[in-house]
């Protein structure tokens, strides 16, 4: 392992705590300031503290606050909580306030922007690119490329195509955004060949499942660099097998669509245990996600002020009894799931 890596716990070792914003220094073995950190010189945890390797049961204490960042095996730092832009930009009416939305979690170090050319045909990708113009250096940028295009020619002109949208020079992260029908060698060698040429940092998937992932492997994928997933209190057939193996491999998890599309604010128990904290049932189903390691959440947003319930998730500490009555009401697989996917 170099010295550059992430330490990633024994799986066998349920110790380890993950720490409030204000006791970072007494546990952090080795601080950094990337050029995607965040602009107000938030520090990144860059050595995980805690077991990647099983979920928290009932019976676990999780004292804890997420770290600012998860380090990928590159050695950059992705933020564990961003932005989605799934359906921004495409209306007009809404979009001034949309755009001070995205601006605004990245003053609040949201600095991780997630998009794909899929996303109104561009529109979204052209929608973030004016939201971040004098502010690049400050994003990490995740863009995803269609299956129909994932051929090894078609990925790079796609990719090419979306740097165009967005006004910039490089992506940080560029996933294959399901797996469709090109083989995976090819897509692999498309994504190596911009690497090469500096369009893009790194290289991951989303909606794989366990099967997919193995393939990918076996089709030369070792560089995967994250599996963005639908994984939510409401979606978590992806702890039976998936999460494991993908701690197991080094591999973070990015979770999309993190409040089920609003549908987790009505659910009473999320209610209940928001109301002991002082905090919305949005900031505690997003607490939940973080409190895991190497895991991030990108919720969207289409207002500043919702913006910033979200980024005061960070600051929501679940008890042992609140993970205990999460898991009441929304219970752990029990069984291996098909992954869902929206």
């Amino acid at each position: 392992m170099r010295r550059d890596e992430p330490r990633w716990p024994d799986a066998g070792g349920r110790q380890g705590l993950r720490t409030t914003f204000s006791q970072l220094s007494c546990l952090f073995l080795k601080i950094s300031k990337p050029r995607s950190a965040w602009s107000s010189g938030a520090r990144v945890l860059s050595v995980a503290v805690g077991n990647p390797g099983h979920p928290l049961s009932p019976g676990e204490v999780d004292m804890t606050l997420p770290a600012d960042a998860i380090e990928l095996s590159s050695g950059q730092t992705m933020p564990v909580l961003g932005q989605g832009t799934w359906y921004l930009g495409e209306r007009p009416a809404r979009r001034q306030d949309e755009l001070a939305a995205l601006r605004t979690g990245l003053d609040l170090g949201m600095t991780l922007i997630d998009t794909a050319e899929m996303y109104g045909d561009g529109a979204s990708e052209e929608f973030v690119g004016e939201a971040i113009v004098g502010r690049r250096a400050d994003v990490f940028l995740v863009d995803k490329v269609l299956p129909s295009n994932a051929s090894r020619q078609g990925t790079v002109q796609a990719c090419r195509r979306s740097l165009q949208r967005l006004g910039v020079d490089h992506i940080d992260l560029y996933l294959l955004h399901w797996r469709g029908t090109h083989p995976l060698a090819e897509t692999i060698e498309a994504f190596t060949e911009l690497v090469d040429a500096g369009d893009i940092g790194q290289w991951g998937v989303s909606n794989f499942d366990l099967s997919d992932m193995t393939d990918l492997l076996e089709a030369g994928g070792t560089a995967c660099a994250t599996n963005q997933i639908l994984y939510n209190l409401t979606r978590r057939g992806p702890e039976y097998d998936l999460l494991p193996w993908l701690r197991q491999h080094r591999i973070p998890v990015m979770a999309y669509s993190p409040i089920e599309q609003g549908r987790l604010l009505g659910h009473p128990q999320v209610a209940e245990v928001a109301a002991r904290h002082e905090a919305t049932p949005a900031q505690v189903a997003l607490a939940w996600l973080l409190r895991q390691e190497t895991v991030a959440a990108i919720p969207r947003s289409s207002r500043p002020e919702h913006t910033r319930e979200n980024a005061e998730a960070r600051d929501v500490q679940l008890t042992e009894a609140d993970v205990a009555a999460l898991d009441t009401a929304f219970p752990p697989p029990a069984g291996p799931q098909p992954l869902e996917m929206l």
